[in-house]
């Protein structure tokens, strides 16, 4: 992405609660709505990020509301949009994340985070120690 192409640039620093987590991404995708970012893609962008902020505050910063998660977007209309999602815990190892569509775990109540942050976005990275997620969403073809 091109700093001076940007239509967006987004960045807040939350406390670990599900309330906050409200709030940013409402905050985060009316600004993108505003400045028509790769509205094709919103529901998609959306879903990813509350899965991202949801594994970071419960997982990661285990809901502990004196522990931050930083959220970050960056839109540029003409390719699309990149989000990072970083919390303060002590990081996972996505190899040991188990595959939600294997037969044994198909009834488990939770573990399709990851597995839906892949499929809604184009790129999903995790940081080696396993506390940022960067996503990217290229523009949708017309």
């Amino acid at each position: 992405m091109e700093k001076d192409k940007l239509a967006l640039r987004f960045y807040e620093t939350i406390p670990s609660t599900l309330a906050a987590l409200e709030g940013v991404v409402e905050r985060l995708l009316t600004l993108a709505r505003d400045v028509k970012c790769d509205h094709h893609h919103l529901e998609r962008v959306e879903l990813a990020l509350r899965e991202a902020l949801a594994n970071a505050i419960i997982h990661g910063n285990q809901q502990n509301p004196g522990k931050k998660v930083a959220v970050r977007c960056f839109c540029q209309p003409d390719r699309g949009m990149l989000l990072v999602v970083e919390d303060e815990g002590s990081g996972f190892d996505p190899g040991r994340v188990p595959d939600p569509t294997q037969a044994e775990c198909l009834l488990d109540t939770h573990g399709r985070g990851l597995f839906l942050m892949r499929r809604m976005m184009d790129r999903v990275r995790i940081s080696r120690r396993g506390t940022r997620i960067t996503m990217l969403k290229r523009l949708a073809s017309k």
